[in-house]
């Protein structure tokens, strides 16, 4: 007996091997319904002509996303900072500090530090070749900030990356241009300012917005290699300095003293040339006196210059020969020994005697002298 007819087989549309029709699409629509009616907060019972709860708190979630979409494009810029925006992608401002609002979504906003001091350090040591054809190893570090935000942030894609080639660049520039002892020891400083000047300009060429601080050579040495023989140049420079140093110390001391023996001598020199030119003159009018004496009376002036002339002659002198007139005899008077003989005398043999002394050798010497010539009269006389 066929399924659809009276009393026939089962109905295989049945769920429970009953029988029965097609399923009810309605039944399926109106339990859908009661489902998403739980999910929106609806009643299960509302028929299926009219509208669920849930369609009721639309409004209301808009609302909340619009708020919550509002309250994300507040934000804050510090005093140290600039920021930059994008409206579509393409540059709308630069913002300076505060509290501030944009669109998300439709403007992007990058925060820049501008007055932060920022290093770049190549960690990698170097080697490059000086002017004198010598190799160097060289480490530096890069001070810089951000003088201009908008440049950094659009102009080039990775502004650091375009300091490090221009650093290295500079670099080896100035380093090829300079030997190696002004890059080791005594130029390292000038070498760090031309290396500035010289990356400042390049990233002034590529509008990077970057500003160089400072460049500060760390360190700077010979390779590895050569590092012993380097060393004893070095020493031997060291030693050099010292020299120089000890030399221009022993200089500064004996220069002055020699200026002050010159100038000593030529102020001895200058007082001897007075006292000659005084003495000479003195005795020029000496003599013109002397000159006029002699005019009146010559006899008593001859006389006079002749015991003067003795006087001096004989007051320097420690012994005295005295020869008698006619005779072979000459009288020897030991006028130092004489000196040496009196009590606490000091000074030339005139000046140590006493007058008693000088009358007691005068009149020996007179009576010696007596005596002679009496000796001498006798012989004749026989």
């Amino acid at each position: 007996m066929a399924w659809n007819e009276p009393g026939g087989g089962k109905d295989p549309w049945g769920s429970n091997g009953q029988g029965g029709g097609p399923p009810d699409l309605d039944e399926a629509l109106k339990k859908i319904r009661e489902k998403f009616g739980r999910f929106g907060g609806g009643s299960s019972g509302s028929s299926p002509g009219t509208t669920g709860g849930g369609f009721k708190l639309l409004p209301i979630v808009l609302v909340v996303l619009v708020v919550l979409w509002a309250l994300a494009g507040i934000y804050q810029v510090d005093e140290k900072e600039r920021a930059v925006v994008l409206r579509f992608g393409k540059f709308h401002s630069t913002v300076t500090p505060g509290l501030h609002w944009n669109p998300p979504l439709v403007d992007s906003v990058t925060v820049v530090r501008v007055t932060e001091e920022r290093q770049y350090q190549n960690d990698a040591r170097d080697l490059m070749l000086t002017q004198d054809e010598n190799i160097v190893d060289l480490q530096l570090v890069v001070q810089y900030n951000i003088a201009d935000p908008k440049a950094f942030v659009l102009n080039v894609k990775d502004p650091e990356i375009s300091l490090r080639h221009a650093t290295n660049s500079a670099l080896r520039h100035v380093v090829g241009s300079t030997k190696l002892d002004a890059v080791i020891s005594s130029g390292r400083e000038q070498v760090g300012i031309e290396v500035k000047d010289r990356v400042q300009t390049y990233l002034n060429n590529y509008e990077t917005g970057i500003n160089v601080v400072k460049v500060n050579i760390q360190d700077a040495k010979p390779p590895n290699q050569v590092k012993p023989a380097y060393d004893d140049v070095i020493k031997a420079r060291e030693d050099q300095e010292r020299v120089i140093s000890e030399a221009q110390s022993y200089a500064n001391g004996i220069i002055p003293e020699a200026r002050g023996l010159a100038q000593r001598i030529i102020e001895e020199a200058a007082g001897y040339k007075s006292r000659v030119v005084a003495e000479a003159e003195g005795e020029a009018a000496r003599f013109e006196s002397l000159l006029s004496e002699y005019q009146q009376a010559p006899e008593v002036t001859r006389q006079r210059l002749y015991l003067d002339s003795m006087q001096s002659v004989m007051s320097s002198s420690t012994k005295v020969m005295v020869g008698v007139k006619d005779g072979n005899n000459i009288f020897y008077l030991p006028l130092d020994k004489a000196a040496e003989a009196a009590p606490g005398g000091t000074g030339t043999p005139s000046q140590r005697l006493t007058p008693a002394q000088i009358s007691t050798i005068a009149d020996e010497i007179v009576n010696r002298l007596r005596t002679q010539s009496s000796g001498t009269q006798r012989k004749e006389l026989r």
